[in-house]
């Protein structure tokens, strides 16, 4: 499926600060936009209904799985996660750039949906400090922080299938990585093409 707009995916381990890139790069970039997956787990600090996610109840999450409203879905952690087709399809169309954030499993299911979408992995430096990265929260109990450690070594196998790494040492340095892999992908010639047919067609480029 080719569109006109970019779509960006964006994976990584829990505590390696994906939402914070994300979120920071969302307020540098007014051309791109993030779609709010589907959850059917519980709201988490200061996260709110329709803002970091829509969170819905097993039972609806799975009507809408019958409904095949998900371009993918997965479970994650114990809970279903899932991005909605129309969200995504008809941002897309109108030749908006979206990133998701998701899990690798959905990611790849991208992949095979979207060929052009463009993954990207979140890495932690090191094991030893995402283990404090997930402690500093202070969101999880000591039994789901090191189930979170004991996915995390399972999620980052999962890396060389992504088209781009970022080691998140450094928050300004990985934000600027972020930046310049959605600058690169913008200006790759078939997304030109894409988002600016017209321009091709005159210069016979077609």
């Amino acid at each position: 499926m080719q569109t006109p707009g970019n779509l960006f995916v964006v994976a990584a381990p829990s505590g390696t600060g994906k939402s914070s890139l994300v979120k920071a790069l969302l307020e540098l970039d007014s051309h791109l936009e993030v779609s709010i997956s589907h959850t059917t787990r519980a709201p988490r600090g200061q996260e709110q209904q329709g803002r970091e996610y829509h969170f819905i109840d097993e039972a609806q999450f799975r009507a809408m799985v019958e409904r095949d409203e998900f371009f993918e879905w997965a479970q994650v952690h114990g809970n279903l996660y899932g991005t909605s087709r129309v969200a995504i399809h008809d941002r897309l169309q109108s030749g908006q750039d979206v990133v998701l954030e998701i899990d690798w499993q959905g990611a790849l299911q991208i992949k095979k949906l979207f060929p052009d979408a463009v993954l990207i992995f979140i890495l932690p430096p090191s094991w030893q400090e995402l283990l404090q990265r997930l402690e500093r929260r202070g969101e999880d109990g000591q039994e789901v922080i090191e189930q979170r450690m004991a996915n995390a070594r399972l999620e980052v196998a999962q890396a060389r299938h992504f088209d781009f790494v970022i080691i998140n040492a450094l928050f300004e340095m990985a934000l600027f990585d972020l930046k310049t892999i959605v600058h690169s992908q913008r200006l790759k010639y078939a997304a030109q093409a894409r988002h600016r047919p017209q321009v091709f067609a005159a210069l016979d480029l077609n």
